[in-house]
């Protein structure tokens, strides 16, 4: 009799075991759950590009060709997120504001950028822009030039835009100037200074026809825009061994929205209707122009 007890009451106390251990269990982990910091505060976390797939800017926010790729979201406890838009040669966002501000840096091409009430200004390639909040203003290419930006801005209560109308086309129509100017008092586009034409220190009237006719004519007709023609140029270069002209042509390519990827394509496609050692020295030049480019 006294085992059956004591087989009996091990049984039981087994069983209680089991159901404390249990409700310990998910005690530790209802507090683990509480206490614990969100790994993307405490951990470094690279998003790779084949994550963030660019999507098409909104018909109702953009005018043209737009591709967003999304950089960030914004993560409590930050309200920071970011973006790389595309613009085609004459897309544009739609008058906008934004409740804390936003940055711009202008990563390549050539583009425009304006707030109500003030002068359409011109923005390259390595410009900055900062845009006070509530400021009202818009963004986007040039009309014969593509133009791609990062854009940084916080958030207040999940909200960091607040769309209004289009920019209309006799709006984006309206000249650019392109200066380090003050648009208001706290909103800055921060530009680069043009350089002198190649040929200003020694044949002063060869320099004012290039950049007169040339680049201020020839460049600006409608019929191309001045990505494709640098495309065109530089290809010309290439096939024909222009050495001399081909970095300067590079350079602008870049500032036209052309990218290092499609420049090095374009070599290579011209090795087999060029000749290999054409294209052999055009990459030697492309290498030097690159990294030239990238230390600034």
């Amino acid at each position: 009799m006294q085992t059956n007890v004591t087989s009996s009451t091990r049984r039981v106390l087994r069983g209680w075991a089991a159901v404390l251990l249990t409700l310990s269990l998910a005690a530790t982990a209802r507090v683990g759950a509480q206490t614990r910091t969100p790994a993307d505060s405490q951990t470094m976390r690279i998003s790779r590009r084949a994550e963030r797939p660019a999507q098409a800017g909104p018909a109702a926010t953009f005018t043209g060709v737009v591709r967003v790729v999304p950089l960030r979201d914004a993560t409590p406890p930050s309200r920071v997120s970011a973006a790389a838009v595309a613009f085609e040669p004459g897309a544009r966002s739609a008058w906008h504001t934004h409740p804390l501000g936003q940055l711009l840096v202008v990563t390549s091409g050539t583009g425009r950028v304006q707030q109500w009430g003030g002068a359409v200004e011109e923005i390259r390639e390595g410009d900055v822009v900062w845009t006070p909040p509530g400021v009202k203003h818009w963004h986007g290419a040039a009309p014969n030039a593509a133009m791609t930006h990062t854009a940084i801005q916080e958030a207040v209560d999940g909200r960091n835009v607040d769309w209004l109308e289009q920019v209309s086309d006799t709006q984006y129509r309206i000249p650019p100037t392109r200066s380090s100017t003050r648009m208001s008092a706290d909103s800055i586009v921060t530009a680069s200074t043009p350089s002198p034409g190649p040929y200003a220190d020694i044949a002063p009237a060869l320099d004012q026809l290039t950049q007169q006719v040339l680049f201020g004519q020839v460049w600006e007709r409608p019929g191309l825009s001045k990505r494709d023609r640098s495309l065109i140029t530089v290809a010309t270069l290439v096939a024909n061994y222009r050495t001399n002209e081909l970095p300067f042509h590079l350079k602008r390519a870049l500032e036209n929205g052309v990218t290092k990827d499609e420049l090095t394509e374009l070599i290579t496609h011209l090795a087999f209707y060029a000749g290999w050692p054409t294209a052999n020295t055009a990459v030697e030049i492309a290498r030097k122009v690159f990294a030239d480019t990238s230390a600034k």
